[in-house]
């Protein structure tokens, strides 16, 4: 695994993984099958002192903590599903195999999208689902596309969309364009 290391005036906090996502459901039966039987979560114990409903699974290096909540949908009138959109709030898994998770949704009759992002040669594959109380989940081969600091993308001037000469990225994806072109202007107007 790749460490990035920032350079900014803060020091770094001691941080060292994401730990766990906290998600409520409606049922921890419903959303502990979709986690077990579809990514391979594992249940694990959970403190005693908790007085309410809920499951700790952990695999991967990360844990998923489902808190039931049978009252989640009480003020919300939609009966339809919200469509799987890729851009919309989503967990994200590596996976190595994407062929293997989309025979595995079918198997369980469950509905999702896939996707393609293409980077300089490099290929990502997506599938994104639903678990049974709406989380979107992405599983992807992320790692196919390296990555890369700002500060390691190559920079030359390019021509901006007002016809000035703008310094930016010229091996970065849009958003890294934007920023560096934001942050170019930003320079320009402090340095005059």
């Amino acid at each position: 695994m790749m460490e990035i290391e920032e350079v900014n005036n803060y020091e770094s906090l001691p941080l060292l993984s994401l730990n766990h996502v906290s998600l409520l459901c409606r049922s921890v039966w419903d959303s502990m099958r979709l986690y077990e039987e579809v990514l391979g979560f594992i249940p694990i114990k959970r403190p005693s002192s908790f007085k309410f409903n809920g499951a700790w699974l952990y695999n991967y290096g990360i844990g998923i903590h489902l808190i039931e909540n049978p009252l989640i949908d009480d003020l919300d009138t939609i009966i339809e599903p919200r469509p799987i959109n890729p851009k919309d709030n989503h967990i994200s898994f590596q996976c190595r195999d994407v062929e293997i998770v989309k025979g595995r949704l079918e198997d369980m009759g469950m509905k999702y999208v896939t996707a393609v992002v293409e980077d300089e040669g490099n290929t990502v594959d997506q599938v994104f689902f639903h678990d049974p109380d709406g989380y979107m989940i992405e599983l992807c081969n992320c790692e196919n596309i390296p990555i890369l600091p700002l500060s390691a993308c190559l920079f030359k001037p390019r021509m901006s969309s007002f016809g000035r000469a703008v310094f930016g990225p010229a091996k970065c994806g849009f958003v890294e364009n934007a920023m560096m072109e934001s942050l170019s202007m930003d320079m320009l107007d402090i340095s005059f």
